[in-house]
């Protein structure tokens, strides 16, 4: 059970140290962002870390129930 682990934490780490900038947008989005910094409005700064931050927080809500998961069912596995 800890090659699995251990496994599955070295894939995550590969891929987040690994990936490419994860900066995309749509592209409706993009455009508006840049015409608006063109005119020199300030609205399209913070366009990727919104969109980063609201992509990060299924992944921690998902790690903490699976680390919740794991911690239990290794409790239930030990002899009381």
């Amino acid at each position: 059970m800890k090659k699995l682990m251990l496994l599955f934490v070295l894939i995550v780490v590969i891929l987040v140290v690994f990936s490419p900038d994860m900066a995309a947008q749509c592209p409706m989005c993009k455009m508006s962002a840049e015409s608006n910094l063109r005119d020199g409005g300030t609205a399209g700064k913070g366009l990727n870390n919104g969109i980063l931050y609201m992509l990060a927080l299924p992944y921690i809500l998902i790690s903490t129930l699976g680390y919740l998961w794991y911690r239990n069912r290794k409790n239930c596995d030990t002899p009381t």
